[in-house]
């Protein structure tokens, strides 16, 4: 069965993506940019569906994280619920290399996640806040650029 090609634009094949971020960028004159080891300091990543459909996808990513070669923690504030220590168990992740930290009092999950990525104690700092507004993204950003880490929020829809 053959499918019309409709669409004008052609495709990047997958493999091209990933080469494309591996190659230098040029100036105009051709010269070779100088490298720049500045990574983004905050990422998200949105999950809608079912509670454990979403903690199944994200089982992965976190063990990862939880098996990172850097001597620092990977900090997990205000989890859902269902993201209990058995759970981190059964997902196969190193939980000798992770912080469960939860809000008290007056303080938000938000400024938690800050006074977090502002010590430098975590690699990654993993948040559940839902909606992130522009402000608190870019908070986050920076306190993590002033900690030397990673933020990652996750938005469970």
């Amino acid at each position: 069965m053959q499918f019309p090609h409709t669409l004008d634009h052609t495709q990047l094949p997958l493999f091209d993506a990933f080469l494309a971020a591996t190659v230098s960028p040029l100036l105009a004159d051709g010269t070779e940019l100088p490298w720049q080891d500045e990574t983004e300091a905050f990422s998200e990543l949105s999950l809608r569906g079912a509670a454990g459909h979403c903690l199944n996808l994200l089982a992965p990513i976190l063990r990862e994280l939880s098996e990172n070669h850097d001597a620092r923690w990977l900090t997990l504030i205000a989890p859902p619920s269902s993201l209990t220590q058995t759970w981190l168990r059964e997902a196969g992740l190193n939980r000798e290399r992770i912080l469960l930290l939860h809000p008290r009092g007056p303080q938000s999950a938000l400024e938690l996640a800050q006074q977090a990525l502002k010590l430098g104690r975590s690699h990654t700092v993993v948040s559940w806040l839902h909606p992130l507004e522009r402000p608190a993204r870019q908070q986050l950003e920076q306190a993590a650029r002033q900690g030397k880490a990673q933020s990652l929020n996750i938005s469970l829809g």
